[in-house]
C-alpha cells in the first residue's frame, strides 16, 4: 500500500550485487578498456555553487553542475558541451569501447563511451549520508552511469560508487536501469541510491566528493546522452526520535491533480507487484501534471485502455529500478521526472515545514518521504516503513494539506494531516515500528520539481533550500 522496501535510512538494505560487466573498482564498465581514473586534485567548490545555509537542526550541502562554465570546469574525456537555453554535455568524440553485461536481461553488448569528471567539491557539511542525481535525456539504445569519488575526512579516498545506471527506456536496445548493493569498503556502503558511513558514531565523514558521469551509445551511432543536470545532496542529520516543532508562517494550496496508488493494485506486477507499491511514481506524476506536462498517447499506448488514470502505470514502469525491484528509488523518480519537457529535479533534505511553506507559498509542492505507525499520524488509516506524498498547501492553522496516493480512489487523494504529527514523522531519523524496535526514519527526504524557466519567487524559494 505505501510504497517499496526504502533504502538505509528506513530499512536495512538488501545485499545483491548486479553483476556480469567488464569491471572497474566501481563495478562499472567505463574504464575496460582506458576510461579515466579518478583525478586527485581541483577546485574545492564549482563555479556557481549553490549556497547551504543551516536548515533546521541539521546541515544540508546542496552541489550542482548546471551551466556551460560548470560543464566546462571538469575533465572530459570524449564529451562535449552544448550551449543554449538548456546546456549540457553529450558524447563527442567517444573515448573508447567497453562490454556490458546485463544483470537482468544477461545481454551482452560493446557500447562507445565518453566521459565527464566534476571538480572536486568540498562539502560544508562532513556528512554521514549522500544521494546523487541527475536529469538527462536517453534517446533509445544510450544509457549513463553515475558515480561517486569520495574523500573521507582523514584524507583517504572511497571507493568509486556506482550511484545509478539508468536509461529513460526500457525497450529491446535498452539495458536495464539499475542500482547497484553490495559495494563497501568496511567504512561506508551503498544501500540502493545512499551513499552512507558505516558507523557515524566512530566520527568518519565524507568531506568531499567528485561525480563522474559515462555517456554509452551503440559503435558507429550518432545517438547520444545528454546530462543537463548531475549533483548531489550530502548531509548529517542528527539521530532524533523527535524534532523541534515549526511555527506556522503561511497558508494557501496548490492545485494538483489526485491519483491513488491504490486503485491500480493488481496491475502490471513485473512492476513491485502493482499499484499498491506505486507511492513514489505516483506522487511524482502527480506533480508532473501540476506543471502541465503529461506523456503522450502513444507513451500510454502499452496500458490496458481498461485502466483509469494510464499515467501512473507508465510513471511506475518509468521509475523501476531492476536491482532493486521497486519504483522507490529517489534519484530514479527525480530522473523520470526530467525527461518530461524543460523540468529540473533534484533529491534533498528540508529541515523544518516552513522551508516547504516558503516553497509552496511560490509554487512548487514538495513530494515528502516519511515513515510511521498507524495511530502516529491522524487521518492516514495506515501505517507504513517507507511512503511517498506529495504536500500541496497549509491550512489556516498551519496543518498539512497533502495529496496522499494512498487513498482508496482519486476523490480521497486530498488530505490534511496535523501539522506537528506530520513534521515530525518526515523529518526524524528515528522511530519505534510496529514490533516495538528501533528503526530509522528519512530525516527530511523530498523531491523538488520545478520549470527550467522558473519565476524570481521561485529560484528565491529554491535557493533558501539551498537549490539552484
Amino acid at each position: 500500500m505505501t510504497g517499496s522496501t526504502p533504502r538505509r535510512t528506513v530499512l536495512a538494505a538488501a545485499v545483491a550485487l548486479a553483476a556480469g560487466a567488464v569491471v572497474t573498482a566501481s563495478g562499472g564498465p567505463a574504464a575496460a578498456t582506458g576510461g579515466p581514473a579518478a583525478a586527485s586534485g581541483g577546485p574545492e567548490a564549482a563555479p556557481g555553487a549553490a549556497p547551504r545555509p543551516r536548515q533546521g537542526p541539521h546541515l544540508v550541502d546542496n552541489q550542482a553542475w548546471t551551466s556551460p562554465a560548470q560543464w566546462r570546469s571538469g575533465a572530459a574525456h570524449g564529451v562535449r558541451v552544448e550551449e543554449g537555453r538548456r546546456p549540457g554535455i553529450v558524447i563527442g568524440r567517444p573515448a573508447g569501447t567497453a562490454d556490458y553485461t546485463d544483470p537482468h536481461t544477461h545481454r551482452s553488448a560493446t557500447w562507445e563511451y565518453a566521459v565527464w569528471t566534476s571538480p572536486l567539491h568540498r562539502s560544508t557539511v562532513p556528512a554521514t549520508e549522500a544521494v546523487a542525481h541527475w536529469n538527462a535525456h536517453t534517446p533509445a539504445g544510450t544509457w549513463l552511469q553515475v558515480e561517486l569519488l569520495g574523500t573521507y575526512s582523514d584524507g583517504s579516498a572511497t571507493p568509486a560508487y556506482v550511484m545509478g545506471r539508468w536509461t529513460a527506456g526500457d525497450g529491446e536496445a535498452d539495458i536495464r536501469r539499475t542500482s547497484l548493493d553490495g559495494q563497501g569498503d568496511g567504512r561506508s556502503s551503498i544501500s540502493t541510491d545512499t551513499f552512507a558511513i558505516d558507523t557515524p558514531a566512530t566520527g568518519l565523514r565524507l568531506a568531499a566528493y567528485r561525480l563522474r558521469v559515462t555517456l554509452y551509445r551503440p559503435p558507429g551511432s550518432r545517438l547520444t546522452p545528454t546530462v543537463w543536470r548531475l549533483g548531489a545532496m550530502a548531509s548529517d542529520v542528527p539521530d532524533r526520535f523527535t524534532v523541534d516543532a515549526s511555527t506556522p508562517t503561511y497558508a494557501g494550496e496548490l492545485e494538483v491533480p489526485g491519483y491513488s496508488q491504490e486503485i491500480h493494485k493488481g496491475q502490471y506486477p513485473q512492476y513491485d507487484n502493482g499499484g499498491e507499491a506505486w507511492c513514489s511514481p505516483t506522487s511524482s506524476q502527480m506533480i508532473i501534471e501540476y506543471w502541465g506536462r503529461r506523456p503522450s498517447p502513444a507513451d500510454l499506448a502499452w496500458v490496458d485502455p481498461s485502466y483509469a488514470d494510464p499515467q501512473v502505470p507508465q510513471a511506475a514502469r518509468g521509475t523501476y529500478d531492476y536491482q532493486y525491484q521497486g519504483c522507490g528509488n529517489w534519484p530514479f523518480n527525480a530522473a523520470y521526472a526530467a525527461t518530461y519537457r524543460d523540468l529540473n529535479a533534484v533529491v534533498t533534505r528540508l529541515g523544518s515545514l516552513n522551508d516547504v511553506e516558503r516553497l509552496v507559498r511560490a509554487g512548487i509542492p514538495a513530494i515528502t518521504s516519511q515513515s510511521f505507525l498507524a495511530g502516529e499520524l491522524t487521518g492516514a488509516g495506515y501505517g507504513t516503513s517507507g511512503h511517498l506524498m506529495a504536500v500541496t498547501g497549509f491550512t489556516e492553522d498551519g496543518d498539512v494539506i497533502a495529496h496522499d496516493p494512498a487513498a482508496p480512489d482519486d476523490a480521497a487523494v486530498r488530505r490534511v494531516y496535523r501539522r506537528r504529527e506530520f513534521e515530525n514523522v518526515w523529518l526524524r531519523t528515528k522511530r519505534h515500528n510496529a514490533s516495538g524496535n528501533v528503526a530509522s526514519g528519512t530525516g527530511g527526504v523530498c523531491y523538488l520539481y520545478w520549470p527550467t524557466d522558473p519565476t524570481p519567487g521561485q529560484r528565491t524559494a529554491l535557493a533558501s533550500a539551498g537549490i539552484r
